[in-house]
């Protein structure tokens, strides 16, 4: 999850800002020899593929950060999360890949680094490879699982992160549904909003606001990538090299990097994703077979469904996007962002009602949102009167699809109604515009389908 802040160095330095300025940044970096003496590796594919590590790195915060944002309890300089992130060889594409930090995975033979005894294979959870190898056994396990080469390895701690995200102005995220956890503070309201360093962290650490625990949350922290990176290519930090300058800073504080990614590779590939947007990216996670894999002296594990694994590990190597139609360069405008909602819109009721004057303006909304999955009655009709502001009534009881259906209706007021029943009531005022596009999440089941990040930034900010 700390390892979103990484990627914005790719493209920050697309600003273009020289070569000095680069190579003093570069010189804060610490490097880590994670390829050293590495044999039988996997054959090397198109593009780049870089290994985002996020590490706990708790000791290098403030009391006070501590506190606030509850980040007690003792360092364990583990990791908590993994992504892939494949640039295409045009570097028109980023492709990241969430790798569960409980996956099953088997360990190669190494020399344990706390022990400092020789060790064989044996079964693990992937995040335990970092542990007993460090990086160099986490990127061998790996390439085993994945058979996709590993060009690049960047590990990320807390205070990278969080002053990633304050030296950008805040990075803005949304959720149609309440977000808290007692665990790590959270606490959001549906809705938009800017969150500073701290509190994107708790975002993106989150395991409690729903069932879904490290599934929901690499959800989040895919979505929190898209807005980190629509935020710092609309913000005009790439035209600023003051600010880059800072950003980059912030950044490269607490990162660690392999010895072979440095000045020239950062600035060439910046330069070439020069016009890289939230539409350019596409996120998914490894296929899940199965979710609670038990194994003995490890406890439940999740095991990848290896055909479908197999077919998107193919895909990186072979440089394809995921995801269709995939936008190129300069090409048209980006899609609209698509609302995860809580609720199967095919279960939800709705009543439309035309509250505007506008004349057939209730039979439009009523095949919008027909479109869009929702189970409306077909049978739109005239409101009692008109209303000045679109309006979503709905029995209390029935909260959460009320919710679902605001995703679809944005900026319309949400009207509790005691014993109105199960049907929702639409009334379309005259500030009505457009439905937006909705897609339903099951929050127990891991995102098998990939995503671009211009579908899952805050609507109105692609």
């Amino acid at each position: 999850m700390r390892a979103v802040s990484t990627l914005s160095v790719v493209v920050l330095a697309s600003a273009g800002i020289g070569h000095a300025v680069i190579s003093s940044l570069d010189a804060g970096i610490a490097r880590v020899d994670a390829f050293k003496d590495m044999k039988n590796r996997p054959r090397a594919g198109q593009g780049m593929n870089i290994l985002l590590v996020g590490t706990d790195g708790r000791d290098r915060i403030t009391d006070r950060e501590r506190r606030q944002y509850r980040l007690g309890g003792v360092p364990c300089h583990c990791t908590d999360t993994m992504m892939i992130v494949h640039v295409s060889d045009n570097r028109e594409r980023a492709t990241v890949v969430s790798l569960p930090r409980d996956s099953y995975a088997e360990v190669p033979a190494h020399t344990d680094v706390r022990s400092g005894q020789q060790r064989g294979p044996h079964p693990i959870k992937l995040n335990a490879a970092y542990a007993e190898g460090g990086p160099q056994l986490t990127i061998r396990t790996v390439e085993n699982m994945t058979h996709v080469k590993i060009d690049h390895y960047l590990e990320v701690d807390f205070t990278s992160f969080m002053r990633t995200v304050d030296v950008l102005g805040g990075v803005k995220v949304c959720t149609t549904t309440p977000l808290k956890d007692s665990y790590t503070g959270l606490d959001l309201s549906p809705g938009t909003h800017t969150l500073n360093g701290g509190q994107a962290l708790q975002y993106v650490r989150a395991r409690h606001v729903d069932v879904a625990s490290d599934l929901g949350r690499m959800k989040r922290q895919q979505r929190f990538l898209a807005a980190l990176i629509e935020r710092a290519t609309s913000s005009g930090v790439l035209l600023n090299p003051m600010r880059f300058r800072d950003v980059a800073r912030a950044v490269l504080g607490s990162v660690r990097a392999d010895e072979g990614f440095g000045t020239d590779e950062l600035l060439d590939l910046g330069r070439a994703m020069r016009n890289f947007s939230p539409s350019s990216s596409e996120f998914t996670t490894v296929p899940i077979g199965q979710l609670n894999y038990d194994v003995k002296g490890i406890g439940s594990t999740l095991k990848w469904d290896q055909a479908k694994a197999d077919q998107l590990f193919a895909a990186l190597r072979d440089d394809k996007p995921l995801t269709v139609d995939q936008p190129q360069r300069g090409h048209g405008p980006a899609p609209a962002p698509v609302a995860p909602v809580e609720v199967d819109p095919r279960q939800i009721r709705v009543q439309v009602e035309n509250g505007s004057g506008t004349v057939g303006l209730a039979k439009r909304v009523d095949a919008g949102l027909a479109a869009t999955g929702f189970a409306t009655t077909r049978l739109p009709v005239t409101a009692a009167a008109h209303v000045p502001h679109t309006v979503i009534s709905y029995d209390p009881r029935w909260d959460r699809s009320a919710r679902a259906l605001a995703a679809a209706l944005p900026g319309a007021e949400l009207r509790a109604v005691p014993g109105q029943g199960p049907l929702l009531r639409v009334i379309a005022g005259a500030d009505f515009r457009n439905i937006h596009q909705v897609r339903f999440e099951d929050p127990a089941q891991p995102e098998q389908t990939p995503v671009r990040g211009s579908e899952v930034v805050c609507p109105g900010t692609s």
